[in-house]
Formats: C-alpha cells, structure tokens, sequence
C-alpha cells in the first residue's frame, strides 16, 4: 500500500512539474496573442472616424502602424493601448467613443500585431509606448500636458510604464491588473508556485507609486478575463488624487460599449473637460 501511495504521490509531483514546464515555455504566447482572431482581420477603414495611418520608428528599429484620429475642437489627447489579442480595428468603437468626447487618438500597435514589425515582448511593448508618445510631441506637435495615457487590459501595464517617463495630463486604466504573479494568483489558484515562475512582470503596482499626475481606474464588476478584485487592488496602489469607475455588468474592454454615458461623463469630471 505504501507503495502505491508513493507512485501516486511521485505522479502527481511529476504532473505539477510538467504543468509548471509548460507554461513557462508558452507564457510568452498567453499574454501576447496578436493572431487572435486574425492578425490583420478587421475593417481598416472604419466609417465615420478620420483615421490618417502613421508610422512610427523604435528606438530599437522595429516600425509601428498607428491610427492618428485628429479632432478639431479637442484639447486633449489619448495615447490607446491595447488589450493582447486582436490589433487595433478590434478597437474601433472605442476610439469614436474617445475621438467624440472630444478628442485626438494616437492607437497603436505594439511590435508583432497588425501591420507593426518585430515581435512582442515586455521590454519591448515599453519603448513601443515611449516612441509613440515621442511622436505625438515631436511630430504632431501635441503637448505633454494635452497627453492622457490610456490603456485597456494589458496596455494597463504599457500605459502604466510610460507615465514613469514621460511627462503627460493623467493616467487612464481600463481593466487594469497588479502584476504577472497577481494574474496568475488569480486565474490559477489550483496551480501553487506557478506565480513565481513567470519571466514577465508588468509590475503595475509598483510603478504607480512613482505616479503622480491623476489617476482613473475603470473596471466592471463582473468581467470575464481578468476578476474584478485585480483592478481594486490597482486603485488601492495608486497614490492620490486617484478616481475610480465601475461599471455594473458584464464587460471587459467593452466599459464604452456597456455604459457609454456613465464613462462619458465620468472623463469629462476626471479630465476637466468642458461640456457641451
């Protein structure tokens, strides 16, 4: 019997282990999936929004497609940053959303997504966010005090980054999580020591205490990918002033699409916009 019980236990560890192997060998493919649904699958040219396509150069040599969708009686600007699958199409009513508040919107694609060069990583999708801000100011003359950094799900953790340094007006956080080993405490709880092993960080609670301009954390209360309980703990981080956002039902990306009134009017309060 002993023996018995010991093979059990041996297979088990063997099993754990193995599941440990494996996600550590494809965590690079959970978090970035800009195949998913399709790379370059989505309308272009959406209707109704100004869209120029841009391109932008890294530092590192890698070139970026980006949308600039320029308003004319805006006076102020989000740099969007996207979730980890899809490309920036899957986004499209978002940006009307934010282009109609009103608004400029620079929304680009890290490196490997859509019609971007290279290949994601974390370090990467960091200077992905710094060029895109650089050209914002460089070329199309906006000022760092007009620049709202503004990301969804996993550009929580890029917009996050960027405002650690570049000087911009406020910091918009939709969907946001603490960190890699928070996500992971979360989303597998049955899978003890799995958040250790994780080579990235997107260590957003951290970053925030060296965050000083205002903070908005948005978020709904029953979202599907990333449980609510990840985002309190991003505002709780967060230093003042700070503000917070909920959004009753189910969404996760989608806080525009499922309240767009409450958001609307909750961003003209948070950004001191004007109302029409």
């Amino acid at each position: 019997m002993s023996n018995k019980i010991t093979r059990y236990a041996a297979s088990i560890v063997i099993v754990y282990l193995l599941i440990l192997l494996l996600v550590r060998i494809v965590e690079s493919k959970l978090i970035f999936s800009p195949d998913y649904p399709g790379r370059l699958t989505g309308d272009w040219h959406p209707r109704g929004l100004p869209v120029e396509n841009s391109s932008i150069q890294t530092a590192d040599g890698e070139r970026l497609h980006a949308w600039w969708i320029p308003h004319n009686d805006a006076n102020v600007t989000f740099l969007a940053f996207h979730g980890n699958a899809g490309n920036i199409t899957n986004r499209a009513e978002l940006y009307r959303f934010l282009w109609n508040l009103p608004g400029n919107v620079l929304a680009v694609e890290y490196r490997g997504y859509g019609r971007s060069t290279g290949e994601p990583s974390e370090a990467g999708i960091y200077r992905d966010a710094q060029a895109a801000y650089d050209y914002l100011v460089n070329i199309r003359k906006i000022t760092p005090g007009e620049v709202v950094s503004f990301g969804q799900s996993l550009g929580t953790a890029v917009a996050g980054d960027l405002v650690t340094k570049r000087n911009v007006r406020a910091l918009i956080l939709e969907a946001p999580f603490a960190s890699t080993k928070a996500a992971a405490r979360q989303l597998l709880p049955y899978v003890p020591g799995i958040a250790w092993l994780a080579k990235s960080k997107f260590d957003t609670t951290r970053k925030l205490r060296e965050v000083n301009v205002p903070v908005l954390i948005v978020y709904c209360s029953n979202d599907p990918v990333l449980p609510s309980p990840l985002s309190e703990t991003v505002f709780r981080a967060a230093r003042q002033p700070k503000s917070l956002l909920q959004i009753h039902g189910m969404c996760h990306e989608e806080a525009s699409v499922v309240a767009p009134e409450q958001y609307r009017l909750k961003l003209i309060e948070f950004l001191h916009l004007r109302e029409d």
